[in-house]
């Protein structure tokens, strides 16, 4: 798959079809965004039961929203891959879980630390790196006591 960064320095974004999406990019990028949205289109079928899994999609449409996007480019894997990555990391984030935020302060704080994390200390397998080495935000790997100094 190709680099979602085009070469002239503008941003490719694909979001699914939530409206409020449109507005929210608009806001943070005004024109200088490549924006798409994908949505996915399930076919009606009888489950049976006991049996728990999700429709089959019967259609992908997508919907350039904004600039030129590169239509092989338009997934919404990354977002989803990053939703997952949230949910398995931040305990606030688990399905099913008791483990909330009773202040925005704290939410905002544990997802500050977990990107930090993230894209400072972690080391990434398919980049052998940090995702931050990686994009030359810095030239060496930081450990637990650089992220909190």
């Amino acid at each position: 798959m190709g680099d979602p960064f085009s070469p002239c320095g503008r941003n490719q974004l694909t979001s699914d079809g939530f409206k409020a999406y449109i507005q929210a990019v608009e806001d943070t990028f005004g024109a200088d965004i490549d924006y798409a949205q994908l949505v996915k289109v399930y076919s009606a079928e009888n489950p049976g039961p006991g049996r728990y899994s999700p429709p089959r999609v019967s259609e992908v449409v997508s919907t350039v929203i904004n600039g030129n996007p590169n239509p092989s480019l338009i997934s919404t894997s990354y977002v989803e891959r990053q939703n997952l990555t949230m949910r398995m990391a931040i305990r606030r984030f688990t399905r099913l879980t008791n483990a909330f935020s009773k202040k925005l302060a704290n939410l905002k704080a544990a997802l500050a630390l977990h990107f930090a994390y993230y894209n400072f200390v972690r080391i990434h397998k398919t980049l052998r790196v940090t995702p931050a080495m990686a994009a030359g935000v810095t030239g060496r790997l930081w450990n637990l006591a650089d992220l909190l100094a």
